[in-house]
């Protein structure tokens, strides 16, 4: 009975569930209409739902309910009443490795493939294992945060404490079970960031020096200027994005970290920002650039079944077009950091290729961050600079 229940909420949810919504906005508002759940109800609808997700585009034509089955299977290692319920023959295999489970579920679904789940896996960036880079979306990625200077022995005597079991992934840098409520443990201290390996990783590029002056051309909430504030606290910042929301909260953020010295702007990137900007010329960009987040579905797997293929080519030019606004303010052999967290070609390696042979820029060093290695986001990196003044 329980499990039909479960099965009844998650074909309620997906009734409801507007496609556009990420599900982390839409499932606790349908909660709060539903406070007859319990924690244990809303863990496992949550499970279900992002669950299903995970499929991707795989097995379209088969009912919902039997997907959710496919997708129980292969994105838990441990068996559940659910999965016992409703598919006992495959709960006996729940430990199975990845293959074997995928060769279960061809076996009762022949039109099952795996390149089905992320159907645009021709267009990866270079270097990623397409075969891996799929199966990690049936698993969900783990929390990370980064620990600021000097707080290492705290952080890990409360997580300790707490019972929390946690890696250190050096650096300052601990993975933690997703759904680690930090909140509860960390009540009042500001230790650390929360923040993905890979967007961790992305500082390593930077190498500011003292003194300089850097701009976080689409600062977004902050985390890359708080990696470079880390990295060179002497640094001069300006930090610009174009919603002026953002950037409101992105004040409280840099308080807490220490950051109190940095210029503020909201700006459209795709227009001219002269009249604006003209009087500034800086030691190193970030360009965080939009993008199609690709490289994070296994965060949000409902973005699979929401996206097109030609939002590829719409990302790319409004990356271009934001490159081309911006590389006027650096100076001379001075680094741009072009990134984004997507796991295409068109919007890395090809804005790369644009960077260099329409705005001159050279290439220093590149790199996929291949986060699905660590159940991490997958994101790119480049380092360019324009060429120096003879």
């Amino acid at each position: 009975m329980k499990a039909i229940n479960q099965l009844k909420t998650f074909q309620r949810i997906l009734g409801e569930y507007p496609a556009d919504t990420p599900l982390s906005k839409f499932l606790p508002g349908f909660y709060r209409q539903n406070k007859q759940m319990g924690s244990t109800d809303r863990r496992v609808a949550n499970r279900l739902v992002y669950n299903y997700f995970r499929l991707g585009r795989a097995l379209p034509d088969v009912p919902e309910d039997e997907r959710l089955l496919v997708a129980e299977f292969l994105c838990n290692t441990q068996t559940n009443s659910y999965l016992q319920n409703f598919k006992p023959e495959w709960a006996a295999c729940i430990g199975f490795s990845d293959d074997d489970k995928l060769a279960l579920v061809k076996t009762s679904y022949p039109d099952f493939k795996l390149e089905d789940v992320f159907p645009w896996s021709s267009q990866l960036s270079e270097g990623i294992d397409k075969e891996a880079f799929l199966k990690s979306f049936f698993c969900q990625p783990d929390l990370f945060i980064r620990v600021r200077n000097g707080y290492d022995h705290l952080v890990k005597a409360e997580l300790t404490k707490a019972q929390v079991v946690f890696k250190d992934e050096g650096n300052g840098c601990y993975s933690l079970p997703n759904g680690t409520r930090l909140e509860t443990i960390f009540a009042k201290q500001h230790w650390f960031e929360v923040q993905d390996y890979s967007s961790q990783q992305t500082g390593n590029y930077f190498k500011p020096q003292r003194w300089d002056s850097w701009w976080d051309a689409c600062a977004a909430s902050g985390g890359k200027s708080l990696l470079l504030h880390e990295d060179e606290p002497n640094i001069k910042l300006v930090v610009s994005d174009i919603r002026e929301s953002i950037l409101a909260n992105l004040d409280e953020r840099f308080q807490l970290a220490g950051l109190t010295k940095y210029q503020k702007k909201a700006l459209d990137l795709t227009q001219n920002i002269d009249s604006v900007m003209h009087d500034y010329a800086f030691d190193g960009i970030i360009l965080d650039a939009p993008c199609s987040g690709s490289g994070t579905w296994g965060r949000t797997p409902e973005m699979i079944a929401q996206f097109d293929n030609h939002k590829i080519e719409f990302f790319q030019k409004l990356q271009k077009s934001i490159a081309q606004n911006v590389v006027k303010y650096l100076k001379p052999g001075k680094p741009l950091i072009y990134i984004t967290c997507s796991a295409f070609k068109g919007e890395n390696e090809d804005v790369v290729d644009y960077l260099v042979n329409e705005l001159g820029l050279k290439l220093e060093e590149k790199a996929v961050l291949k986060g699905y290695e660590r159940k991490a986001d997958t994101m790119f990196v480049a380092r360019l600079s324009p060429s120096p003044i003879v």
